[in-house]
This record gives structure tokens, C-alpha cells and sequence, in this order.
């Protein structure tokens, strides 16, 4: 079921939840048709002006693969061609978006795909984007490619 409207948790019960259990995510592993990986630069916390591949939070009632089309068009202005998911990645920061002793832990499945042809237009969750030979290895994505 595909939610049309943006789900809005508001902060404090946002902030609650970060701080108390991990949050699922979808991340788009997109690549160009010269092979190289399309990164975005982090306007927020976890890993703010920090390289890293474009997703975010998935809402409920939607389902993994809805959560990544819908952070492909609003992200990045793009409409999805294929999209496959190849595994999952979890991750552990010190950093939280609430700046919480707790840190912020995510578990994220990843999906691939190639860029469609359009124009990459930001929507604020990231102020730059660009092209990688090779991308910012974590500990947990690197054991993914590897598989």
C-alpha cells in the first residue's frame, strides 16, 4: 500500500523513538552508465557532511520497495527504472539527529538500480550530490558488496 502523503512523526515522539529503538531504512545504491556510484552529501544527523548513498526512513504501511521509490522521487527528483534490493546494512553512530547519549541505529535495506535519465534535483536532506569511482566503505556495506 503505497502512501501518497508524507508520514509526520512529530519531533519529540520522533526524538523518543531514535532514542529507544532502531530505525528502518531503505539506501539506493545507484549507479551511472559509466558504472560510478551516486553519492549524496548529508544535511542532518547521522553522518552530516558525510558522503553518503540517498535514502531514509520507511513509513508505516508502506513496503521496502514503495520506501525506496519514494525516496528516489523525493530525494532526487528521479523516476525509478528497475530497483532490486541485494541485502541489508545496519548501522551504529555516535551521532543522532536529536544529538542523544544513545547515538542513532539504523538497519537499512539496500536496493541497486541505474540512474534514470532526468535532471538530480535535492530536496534539502542532502546539499550536494556527485559521482565515486568507489564508495565510503563502512564496515557493514563493505561485507555486502562482498557477498
Amino acid at each position: 500500500m503505497l502512501i501518497k502523503d508524507k508520514t509526520f512523526i512529530p519531533g519529540e515522539e520522533y526524538r523518543r523513538i531514535v532514542d529507544l529503538m532502531p530505525i528502518l531504512c531503505v539506501d539506493l545504491l545507484l549507479q551511472n552508465s559509466h558504472g560510478e556510484y551516486l553519492l549524496a552529501k548529508r544535511s542532518n544527523e547521522p553522518l552530516k557532511d558525510q558522503w553518503w548513498l540517498p535514502g531514509g526512513r520507511v513509513n508505516k504501511g508502506e513496503s521496502l520497495e514503495e520506501a525506496a521509490i519514494r525516496k528516489m522521487r523525493e530525494e532526487l527528483s528521479l523516476e525509478p527504472s528497475l530497483l532490486t534490493m541485494v541485502g541489508y546494512c545496519e548501522y551504529f553512530c555516535k551521532e543522532s539527529p536529536f544529538g542523544l547519549a544513545t547515538g542513532h541505529h539504523a538497519v537499512a535495506f539496500v536496493f541497486t538500480g541505474l540512474i534514470p535519465e532526468g535532471h538530480i534535483s535535492l530536496d534539502g536532506q542532502n546539499s550536494e550530490w556527485a559521482f565515486f569511482q568507489a564508495l565510503p566503505l563502512r564496515p557493514l556495506l563493505a561485507r555486502l558488496l562482498a557477498e
